[in-house]
């Protein structure tokens, strides 16, 4: 064979191996954003019950066809406070379990006799195509991605394959494989590096059956391998958690440390049965056979360590020591977006869902504020330490508003159904209406400061009309905030009944503080206070109006 063919050979190995990974991202895009919300509803079952947890790990894993993906969601979780390390544990065990069924696809060329899928797949491919490049429906696109993905992916392992098989006596290869599997140690290092440098253990097992269907590797050197393979997975998790919170990294070592537990374990019942059964450790291993060792080793490891997952979650916090943290450190978590955590853009689903709980928490803050502020005017001396904390808060509020709203134009740029598109553009309104009510707090709180300062005061009948009225502004806004967190359209009705209250409450105090003028029993300087605070009051209501409608206008057209 000339050093062409060589070349030649090597390209078409590059290229099939191209097609196999680009084919599995497709894929697993298509499967995401066909079965994002049913992700999305998996994940709400999630308990303290780590069964739950290793059951919807593994159905997760299963739908987006990569332990990696769900491991750096739930450091994405974790970081977000979504998930605590207990369920992290459950769901990454899962995750390791459901990432066994791409072994399984792949070698179903081997167990399939006529309806193997390399058969299949361009057709398959071809069909998928002409619905993506054709169809104007969006349901129907994203489930054609699916068999486009799936058609690559397999017309990739059939370059892979057939590049491969001209050297499959080739003393090179078999010298190679005798060397990792006699040395267990290079074997499990070499399927680590390998899957590092790819980031899926998936694609790697991929690989290493496409040459076991060549004949090229013995049981020893693909066991040892595979072992590696799931430590290499690990460091998607760990280059996701390098920018996260401490408790997210908890979660990437919860994952590296269950996994060189079971190859730890497994390398050692694997070295002294290949020193008793010898003959079987040089055999030639076949694609079926890596799938079953790779199920195997995943399900048992789960069960054996499933009792020890607090174990696990502890000896995180022996290598990720926490500390606690003083007040300038709480008055910086609170300025991080608690909800939107890059990693989560992965799964548009989840990005729209955390967006909501993040913009929640923003109205929530205001809120705060404002039940800091009715306190403290009904006060004949109002707190200067706690109308400090409103105008700290309104900091933050800004700094929220700025951020959320370069998430959601990563998120409005992701493949988004057209509900989910409509709730991230009404959710850029809904921040700036939150962030301008939380404007009109601070005046009010700033207003309070005059107030006193100039020591001016109200008469008792004007501190009661302003009661009240913060009173209904309060619960109105707060209606409008569970409106959007539970994406309640009756909830929404009861806001715009409360503005409707504000409106009508306004008016009536209005005329009668004019009144109060005309009899000289309020001074010019309290009334224009009064009247001040009155304003920024049905403001607020305003805006918690606005918010209403949205969450309306989304779920009744």
């Amino acid at each position: 064979m000339s050093t062409l063919d060589h070349v030649g050979n090597l390209f078409a190995f590059a290229g099939g191996l191209g097609m196999f990974l680009y084919g599995m991202n497709v894929m697993a895009d298509g499967l995401q954003k066909t079965a994002g919300n049913k992700m999305r509803q998996l994940l709400g079952y999630l308990t303290n019950n780590r069964f739950l947890g290793v059951l919807v790990g593994a159905l997760v894993t299963a739908i987006i066809q990569s332990s990696s993906a769900t491991t750096v969601m739930v450091v994405g979780f974790v970081n977000a406070g979504i998930m605590n390390l207990t369920q992290a544990a459950g769901v990454i065990m899962g995750a390791n379990v459901g990432t066994t069924i791409t072994a399984w696809l792949v070698s179903a060329n081997e167990w399939a006799g006529a309806l193997k899928p390399e058969f299949f797949a361009p057709l398959i491919l071809a069909i998928g195509a002409f619905i993506v490049t054709f169809s104007n429906k969006q349901k129907l696109s994203q489930k054609a991605e699916i068999a486009v993905g799936f058609g690559v992916l397999f017309i990739g392992l059939s370059f892979m394959s057939s590049s491969i098989g001209v050297y499959q006596s080739s003393p090179v290869f078999s010298k190679a494989f005798e060397i990792l599997g006699g040395n267990p140690f290079l074997g499990i290092l070499v399927g680590a590096v390998v899957t590092a440098v790819i980031q899926s253990s998936s694609a790697s097992v991929g690989i290493l059956q496409t040459l076991a269907m060549k004949g090229i590797v013995n049981w020893r050197s693909a066991v040892f391998i595979t072992l590696g393979q799931n430590i290499g997975t690990c460091i998607t998790a760990l280059l996701s958690s390098a920018g996260a919170n401490k408790t997210a990294k908890r979660a990437a070592v919860i994952h590296l440390s269950f996994n060189i537990i079971g190859a730890g374990i497994y390398g050692i019942i694997m070295t002294i049965f290949f020193g008793v059964f010898d003959n079987l450790a040089m055999q030639h291993i076949t694609s079926t056979e890596i799938s079953i060792f790779h199920s195997i080793f995943n399900v048992s490891v789960t069960v054996l360590l499933f009792p020890f997952a607090n174990v696990l979650v502890k000896l995180s916090g022996l290598i990720i020591h926490e500390e606690p943290e003083d007040e300038e450190d709480e008055e910086v978590e609170e300025m991080v977006l608690r909800h939107l955590d890059p990693r989560i853009l992965e799964t548009p689903s989840f990005a729209v869902e955390n967006a909501v709980k993040e913009v929640v928490r923003m109205g929530d803050i205001v809120l705060k504020n404002m039940k800091r502020v009715t306190k403290e005017a009904m006060n004949p001396q109002p707190s200067e330490k706690q109308l400090d904390k409103v105008f700290r808060d309104e900091k933050v509020i800004n700094h929220l508003e700025t951020m959320i709203t370069g998430y959601l134009v990563k998120i409005s740029n992701l493949a988004l159904t057209e509900k989910q598109s409509k709730i991230v553009t009404d959710l850029f309104y809904t921040i700036s209406d939150i962030e301008r009510a939380g404007d009109h707090v601070e005046n009010i709180a700033e207003f309070m400061q005059m107030k006193h300062d100039d020591k001016i005061a109200f008469s008792d009948l004007a501190k009661d009309e302003l009661h009240k009225m913060t009173a209904q502004v309060i619960k109105t806004f707060d209606y409008a905030i569970r409106a959007i967190e539970n994406d309640d359209v009756e909830i929404a009705k009861q806001a715009l009944m409360g503005e409707e209250e504000v409106d009508r409450m306004e008016k009536q105090y209005r005329k009668q503080h004019i009144e109060r003028l005309e009899r000289e029993s309020c001074v010019p300087e309290a009334g224009v206070i009064y009247i001040d605070m009155m304003t920024s009051l049905e403001r607020i209501s305003d805006y918690a109006d606005n918010i209403a409608n949205y969450i309306i206008d989304e779920n009744e057209k």
